[in-house]
């Protein structure tokens, strides 16, 4: 990946995180060093353990590191009080999980106005701007609909509009395509393609190639430490790391090198 201008948007310089087990002590980041530029589009790949959603965890200031370095938007994270850390988790990050975490009793329209909620926005300017997020995922006519009456990926398109709706810095997606089919998946990805078109800075966690292969650049993760950076395009076509018999959560280095600005 070509050099960016001025300063990334998320910078972690030998990012740490250390949990002490009886007498062991157990590494789920162990020194994690990442940029990531305004519009980047990016996924996090790694076998169980590795510390995808630890490190996914750190950046959505959802846990602190033990030890080393975490800025977003030029902010040190790891100086910041409680208090601090929620401001910049409701203002500055949108989450979409797998789960979908809605309010079932509340209607699509309310869902996404939660976050508004808490930041203290008046009613009207709510009702406007969560609209305006659900017409953004194309969800305008289920506005007034309860989860239960919506589809997975209907579901999940109210969690991403929820997301959006505080137009935060980054949107983080932790596996937003593992409860649902191989269809509803790709139209979810399309939506995804979407806001990366229109200038949203993207960080997703995926297990699955096919997912990954859409974004801009891919991140894998072993045992607490980057394993690979590499320029997606088409995730190098998936092919080439397959056909080597290597895999992207073995040892890829030799296959795709160390390649992107990461």
């Amino acid at each position: 990946m070509t050099a960016q201008p001025g300063e990334p948007i998320i910078r972690t310089r030998e990012l740490r995180k250390e949990y002490v087990m009886g007498a062991e002590v157990v590494y789920a980041l162990n020194g994690v060093d990442v940029d990531i530029w305004r519009n980047d589009y990016v996924a996090i790949m790694g076998p169980s353990g590795s510390g995808k959603s630890t490190f996914m965890n750190m950046v959505g200031c959802l846990d602190t590191p033990t030890a080393g370095e975490y800025a977003l938007n030029g902010q040190e994270v790891q100086l910041m009080n409680d208090d601090e850390l929620a401001k910049i988790r409701n203002r500055e990050i949108g989450f979409v999980f797998q789960t979908f975490n809605l309010l079932a009793r509340a209607t699509s329209l309310h869902n996404v106005e939660l976050p508004l909620v808490y930041s203290g926005i008046p009613a009207r300017e709510r009702r406007q701007r969560a609209v305006e997020a659900l017409e953004t995922v194309q969800l305008a006519d289920r506005m007034m609909h309860k989860p239960s009456e919506l589809s997975g990926g209907q579901r999940q398109r109210v969690a991403i509009a929820r997301a959006l709706v505080n137009d935060p810095s980054i949107l983080l997606a932790d596996e937003p395509t593992g409860n649902l089919d191989s269809t509803t998946s790709l139209e979810i990805m399309d939506v995804f393609d979407k806001l990366h078109d229109r200038g949203q800075t993207i960080i997703m966690v995926t297990h699955e190639y096919d997912i990954a292969a859409r974004a801009g650049r891919v991140i894998t993760l072993v045992d607490g430490k980057v394993e690979l950076k590499v320029d997606s395009p088409a995730f190098q076509a998936q092919a080439g790391v397959a056909a080597a018999g290597v895999g992207v959560l073995g040892s890829p280095g030799n296959v795709l090198g160390q390649t992107g600005a990461l």
